[in-house]
């Protein structure tokens, strides 16, 4: 019987790569924030959040090399977040469509 359990061990080279793409990406979320895109603030803004949260799961919560079951478990998830957000979003935008009683 082996007892041994297989761990994958990234090279030191690996984090520090990461790392400064995480500042690289970091510094062009504080770039952003002080550009005036109209609009486009929140949905570039958001953009790069998906893109570092994905860095960080992919590779510092070692998704690249774990089983693909716990890859569809955290792909569930993140699913789910998007269901909440739209479900939250609806009830945002329906609220307009009741208006507000008149007062006494």
């Amino acid at each position: 019987m082996n007892d041994q359990i297989d761990h994958h061990i990234s090279p030191i080279r690996t984090y520090i790569i990461v790392f400064m793409a995480l500042m690289v990406f970091t510094g062009i979320t504080v770039w952003v924030a002080f550009q005036d895109l109209g609009y486009l603030n929140t949905f570039v803004a958001v953009t790069i959040a998906v893109i570092k949260a994905t860095i960080v799961a992919w590779y510092f919560m070692h998704l690249k090399s774990s089983a693909k079951i716990t890859r569809v478990v955290a792909l569930a998830g993140v699913i789910w977040l998007i269901v909440m957000f739209a479900l939250t979003m609806s009830d945002y935008a329906a609220r307009s469509w009741i208006p507000f009683p008149d007062p006494w």
